[in-house]
């Protein structure tokens, strides 16, 4: 399950902030961890964190962290039925591209073939 967790840390210089972000990507489950300086916090978000293990890292390494808040994130799916038909590219037919727009709810295929009229070859 993913979730996020938001830590309260001292984030005063570079080097804190540097040591915050190495530490909390290094925690096993981590997907993204950014920060948010005007709030001296760290946000964290991944699949089964361990938050006590975190926030113990944390301490170790910057002296003080406290969890402001633990929550579960929900997968974002959206599903548009109105997609245009989706533009396939097959690298040559003949020696010349072709472009062939594959519709799913259609069986037919439109082939538009690309020929350049100045061709010296034919």
């Amino acid at each position: 399950m993913k979730q996020k967790v938001v830590i309260k840390v001292f984030l005063n210089d570079q080097k804190s902030r540097t040591k915050a972000i190495k530490t909390a990507v290094g925690v096993d489950g981590v997907i993204q961890a950014a920060l948010q300086q005007e709030e001296n916090q760290i946000e964290v978000t991944g699949d089964d964190l361990d938050v006590v293990l975190l926030t113990t890292l944390l301490r170790k390494s910057l002296k003080y962290a406290e969890v402001v808040s633990v929550s579960p994130v929900e997968d974002k799916k959206e599903e548009n039925k109105d997609d245009p038909p989706q533009l396939v590219w097959t690298p040559y037919a003949g020696g010349v591209p072709v472009n062939v727009i594959y519709d799913p709810y259609q069986y037919q295929y439109q082939y538009q073939y690309q020929q350049d009229p100045s061709c010296s070859i034919m």
